[in-house]
């Protein structure tokens, strides 16, 4: 316990599923909070941190608009002084349409929110952890993003440019001592997958959910959470630019059920 004591730590998408675990697992490890999500029930996550003992505020606004994403440093810097940790968890599906009816303002939107987000996460916070010396910056990506077969086609290429993102930005800030890494879930049980676990247990094989990973589950949001502590933490000291896939071996392979057009 402590590993974040006295740090300071903003997480988005913090409503719901990993970024409400990791919310409430970061500020049991001493950190003090800013919860962002456009949902509303990001004050629950908040109210969720205070009654365990913790610190957090919550602000609801949009992850991918310049503004707000600015508008979260400024306030973690003049509630604590300092941003220590940065984690740009938001992003959303855009479901399973078929490549041939989707449009550019739909891959437009999916990109502003999973990839253009974490990067003015990135250009913000390391902005304000540069004169530390220090600080750690984490990216939601996703398995879909290395390789097909786990997601839908603008989802994926949005979680690939996180992958590249993280890559990228972790030598742009070359000498400054902040850390830019990326974690790649698996199958979640969260809102967003949501569709998937209902159709699964309104036909009544919720069994063979993640059946194809060598695990042979899905996995948790507190799984993750726990991965984004240990990057977050000193304990990832000399990891930086780096993918941590949180699967249960799924990226091995990315085993498909071939669909015929």
């Amino acid at each position: 316990m402590g590993r974040l004591s006295g740090r300071t730590a903003v997480i988005t998408g913090a409503a719901s599923g990993i970024g409400r675990a990791a919310s409430i697992l970061f500020a049991a490890e001493g950190a003090s909070l800013i919860v962002a999500d456009r949902a509303e029930a990001v004050a629950e996550t908040a109210e969720e941190v205070v009654k365990a003992g913790g610190r957090a505020v919550a602000i609801t606004g949009d992850a991918g608009e310049d503004g707000f994403v600015k508008s979260l440093v400024d306030r973690a810097i003049a509630d604590s002084g300092r941003l220590d940790v940065f984690w740009a968890n938001a992003g959303i599906s855009g479901g399973f349409s078929p490549l041939h009816e989707q449009t550019a303002d739909y891959w437009a939107e999916i990109l502003r929110v999973n990839l253009i987000g974490p990067f003015l996460a990135v250009k913000y916070a390391s902005k304000a952890m540069i004169p530390a010396g220090k600080g750690s910056i984490i990216c939601t990506a996703s398995v879909a993003g290395i390789r097909s077969g786990a997601g839908g086609p603008a989802y994926s290429a949005s979680k690939a440019g996180v992958i590249s993102l993280a890559q990228t930005a972790c030598n742009e800030l070359y000498g400054t001592g902040i850390r830019v890494n990326a974690i790649a879930p698996g199958l979640i049980e969260t809102g967003m997958t949501k569709p998937i676990f209902d159709g699964a247990r309104a036909r009544g094989n919720e069994d063979k959910i993640g059946q194809l990973n060598p695990t042979t589950r899905y996995g948790v949001p507190e799984e993750i959470a726990r991965a984004g502590l240990f990057l977050a933490s000193d304990d990832a000291s000399y990891v930086n630019g780096q993918t941590l896939a949180v699967d249960g071996g799924l990226s091995t392979s990315h085993p498909v059920v071939r669909r015929k057009r």
